[in-house]
């Protein structure tokens, strides 16, 4: 054995002379190893590694497949104010399109996914996009592209499922993509069917646990499908989502309270907002909600956990220039915010803080409310230089940043700060808000809303 041993250290130290030169590849072979699937998966993340290895400080060699979950750096920024903190966009991908869908990785709190429409001065490139940017890392090119045959009007990391991005499609398709492939392209898509959608699907949500999750999407068709992330091929469910058995609703938004996989809330084209349930004896379409004069743009669910539960409330956006302010347990809205001019184009609810909510409009700018405070006038405003209509406002996990999208094809991330920082008896305060608001809306007008006095 010790002779054997001797002789395998020698050969390490002097190897064969064929070990010395390496055979050539043929020109087939150069080929089948460069367009092989494990060169391409090497080659794709070799690229991020050595972009993030020029400029940056951080693990560059972090994994955005699931596998260093355990290892994320989430470290948020903080400030006292709203203030800007970086650009995203691409010349080539985001230039003459539209921002229409953006999402926040649940895992990754760096990573954000935005969709864009197609871009008509570029018949030969892909209609839809969408791009993962990284706010890490200083690069300026996305995490990962891709492609859709179809202008992509929203998007989503896929809950429970790190690598899956889920896009819903103009034509009414539903894309996935993976971004452990190197495919751009998507690893599974819908078909084209009455079995499922066939208009533009403006809202692609997973929800569930770990175990028992489903992918929901709703369309302005007028139904509902819930699907399994493993078989696109048809739904599990459709629902056909009706009011008091009429003509469907033309859904443009749809919004789950925390926590609640079965109740939620819709908005429509013809600006009336419903309450409804994927299951039991009132599945379907329950209440309707009748308060805008035109389309709803954005709706969201109350999401910050506290002292006091507020999952009774929402808000929505809509074209007639106002945000309204909803309690599922009443069906006019409790208070509209008014100072907006244009089409107020998106509204979100702050995971953290309870009084906090962002919205987006048609002048550029975004406003912070902050119902605690004031109701009469935004907290904190900014209006983005070049006044491009913004279309889209997402809050980060932890509340800290705003990621926010506008109709020239650019992601804006603003840093919220200490505006975003919830006190503990901020809860309290908000119901006694909400007393207050309803008190003036039974002393006002019976037919709407009233002005609440600061």
């Amino acid at each position: 054995t010790g002779h054997t041993n001797q002789v395998e250290e020698l050969d390490y130290i002097n190897p064969p002379s064929s070990a010395c030169h390496p055979r050539e590849l043929t020109e087939e072979e150069k080929r089948q190893a460069l367009h092989s699937e494990e060169f391409l998966v090497f080659f794709e993340r070799g690229i991020r590694v050595m972009e993030r290895a020029l400029a940056e400080d951080s693990n560059i060699f972090f994994d955005y497949g699931g596998r260093d979950l355990d290892d994320k750096e989430g470290d948020m920024q903080s400030g006292t104010s709203l203030s800007f903190n970086r650009l995203f966009y691409d010349e080539r991908w985001s230039k003459h399109r539209v921002i229409t869908c953006l999402d926040w990785s649940p895992q990754y709190p760096e990573l954000l996914v935005a969709s864009y429409n197609n871009n008509e001065d570029a018949p030969h490139e892909p209609d839809g996009i969408a791009l993962v940017w990284n706010i890490k890392f200083k690069k300026s090119t996305p995490e990962y592209i891709f492609h859709c045959q179809s202008p992509v009007v929203s998007v989503g990391f896929a809950r429970f499922h790190p690598n899956l991005v889920v896009g819903g499609t103009y034509s009414g398709q539903i894309v996935l993509w993976d971004n452990r492939s190197h495919r751009r392209t998507p690893v599974q898509r819908t078909p084209l069917s009455a079995a499922a959608h066939t208009h533009p699907v403006y809202c692609v949500n997973v929800v569930g646990t770990q175990n028992a999750n489903n992918l929901i999407t709703v369309s302005t068709d007028g139904r509902m499908c819930s699907w399994s992330l493993d078989m696109l091929s048809q739904p599990q469910d459709s629902m056909e989502l009706v009011y008091n058995k009429s003509k469907p609703v033309a859904v443009t938004g749809l919004a789950f309270p925390t926590g609640d996989v079965n109740n939620f809330v819709v908005g429509s084209e013809e600006g009336t907002v419903y309450t409804a349930s994927r299951h039991g004896s009132k599945a379907g379409i329950c209440e309707m909600f009748e308060g805008h004069q035109g389309p709803v743009t954005g709706i969201s669910c109350h999401g910050a956990v506290g002292s006091v539960d507020f999952s009774h409330l929402f808000i929505t956006s809509s074209f007639d220039w106002t945000v309204k302010l909803w309690s599922t347990k009443h069906n006019k809205p409790l208070y509209s915010f008014e100072d907006n001019a244009d089409y107020v184009y998106d509204v979100t609810w702050s995971p953290a803080h309870p009084a906090l909510f962002a919205a987006v409009d048609g002048m550029g700018r975004l406003d912070l409310w902050n119902l605690n405070s004031d109701t009469e006038v935004p907290t904190a405003s900014v209006t983005i230089e070049g006044a491009s209509a913004l279309n889209r406002v997402r809050w980060a996990s932890g509340g800290r940043e705003l990621a926010v999208g506008d109709s020239e094809g650019r992601v804006w991330i603003y840093d919220v700060g200490e505006l975003a920082v919830p006190h503990s008896e901020d809860w309290a305060r908000l119901a006694r808000t909400l007393v207050e608001i309803r008190a003036n809306r039974a002393d006002g007008e019976e037919d709407g809303p009233v002005e609440l006095a600061s």
